[in-house]
Order: C-alpha cells, then structure tokens, then sequence
C-alpha cells in the first residue's frame, strides 16, 4: 500500500553533497538510478538514493524540499525534536544508538567490516601521501571528534604522533588542507581519483593504504515527526528488498566506496602492513 503524503518535507544536506547529487542525477529522478560508477557519486549520494528508492519499495512517497548547509550536529537535534524525518546521511550505529531513544535505526546499509576510509591528507604533504605502514603513522597527526564515535575510536588505536579534536567536518578539511594537521579520513571517491576539492580546500587520499572502520552504517529516523513511525516502517521493507535484490552492495562497490583490497592495503587490521584479499 503506498502513503502518500500532501506537503513537503523539508531535509537538510551539506552544501557539497547536495551540490554532488544534483550533479550526478543530471535531472534524472533518484528512484531510476540503478549505475552507481559515473562522476559525481560518493557515499553520501548513494545513501540519498537507497533511502529514497527504499522508501518508494516501502509504499512512502513524500515529496521532499532540500535545503543545503553546514549541518553537521543541526541535524541530529532535528530529529531528536521531530524537526527533521530522515538523515539521508547515514549514521554510525554507535552514534544511532547514542540518540536511540529519540529516533528509529534502520537495517544497516553498510554491514560490519565493510567500511574503508580512505587516509586524505594535502597532496603536497609527502609524510601523510607516502605512508605505507602502521609504524609510519607515528610521525602523522589526524583530525576529528569523538562525536564520531567509531571514527575517533579508529584512530585512537592508531600509532599517532597527535589526535587533535574539531567539531565541524569543513573546519576539519580546512585544518588538513592547510597542513596544520596531516590526515583526516574520508570514503574513498575513486571517480575523482580519490582527489577532494571545494573551494580552496585541496584534499587526496593515501593511494597505498586505507582504514577499515569496524561499525555499521544505518539510516536513523525521528521518533517524534509526524511522519516517523510510517517512514520508518517502508524503509525497513524497502532496505530488505534491496538487499534481497543485491542492490545495497552493488550501488556501493560501483562507485568505488568498498576498494579492491588486493590493491591497498589494510592497515588496522589483523597482519599489519599485510595486503588483504577480496572475500
């Protein structure tokens, strides 16, 4: 049974990955995608279209107004007050759970062990950009929040010279653009050969190593927006057939978020310094 519902819903995105998204639809509608490996797609895009085609396979059919900003932390109050439905962006489920008791958690999008960041740093700092070891993470500094509770957790466990805190996720790109810290981790953007630009923030991943992240990624929903309980309810059917249909696995691997492992190596995980092979 579809829902349909009669006035817009408003949703909130960082300026960049809404400005990416309409680029990479190309006034295409998101619930016709089904090739994930062009220009213009990064993780953030390809949760926007799962959550969207989901909730259509789900029977709920908003129309939905965006708004782009710099949201970070805006967003999770949002849904903690029942301002905001969805997170397109999805959430760590450490960080899902932290504000469990305000919002719905979906199945998870991105399943254990399968999230690898890439380690950017600026192309010209030859330290962060060379790196091919646990060891040489010593002599590297990094940026993030304990907000992001399996990003800070991640790091923590690395060999680092420092781990410096910030908040905001531009104040963090601008930290390691600058080089005032050396790396930040980011999904890897293989269209963009793994190159971040945005105004005059300069970032590039490590080509040798990536980072694998030992959590879940999941789509949270408001408690308390009107519309919480019925959208949850079609994501959660929708997650399933997509999942079913193999759909979840192939958007991320075609555009690149999960790397081919026989290519990079791992460097937190069992056998430091070793090359993992593809399951």
């Amino acid at each position: 049974m579809t829902h349909a519902v009669e006035s817009k819903i408003d949703i909130y995105i960082r300026d960049d990955v809404l400005t990416d998204y309409v680029a990479f639809l190309d006034g295409r509608s998101p619930l016709s995608i089904s090739e994930f490996s062009t220009k213009r797609i990064r993780r953030d895009v390809v949760d926007m279209i799962l959550a969207q085609q989901a909730l259509k396979l789900g029977g709920f059919e908003p129309q939905f107004e965006y708004h782009s900003g710099k949201i970070n932390f805006r967003n999770t109050r949002m849904l903690e007050q029942g301002q905001l439905l969805i997170s397109f962006d999805s959430y760590w489920l450490q960080d899902a759970q932290a504000i469990e008791e305000h919002v719905y958690i979906s199945a998870p999008v991105i399943r254990v062990g399968e999230y690898y960041a890439g380690v950017y740093s600026h192309p010209d700092n030859l330290g962060a950009q060379q790196s091919k070891h646990i060891n040489d993470f010593a002599a590297l500094s990094a940026v993030s929040t304990p907000r992001w509770r399996s990003d800070w957790q991640t790091l923590e466990q690395l060999p680092l010279k420092k781990l410096v805190r910030e908040d905001e996720w531009l104040a963090q790109a601008r930290m390691v653009s600058m080089q005032w810290v050396d790396f930040m981790l980011m999904p890897m953007m293989p269209q963009y050969n793994n190159y971040y630009q945005l105004e005059n923030i300069a970032l590039k991943a490590n080509a040798n190593l990536v980072v694998l992240i030992e959590d879940s990624r999941h789509f949270v929903i408001s408690k308390k927006h009107p519309h919480g309980q019925q959208a949850f309810a079609a994501l959660q059917k929708g997650l399933a057939i997509l999942r079913e249909q193999g759909r979840i696995s192939k958007a991320y691997k075609e555009a690149g978020f999960i790397p081919d492992l026989t290519k990079v190596t791992v460097i937190n995980s069992q056998g430091y310094g070793q090359k993992s092979s593809q399951e």
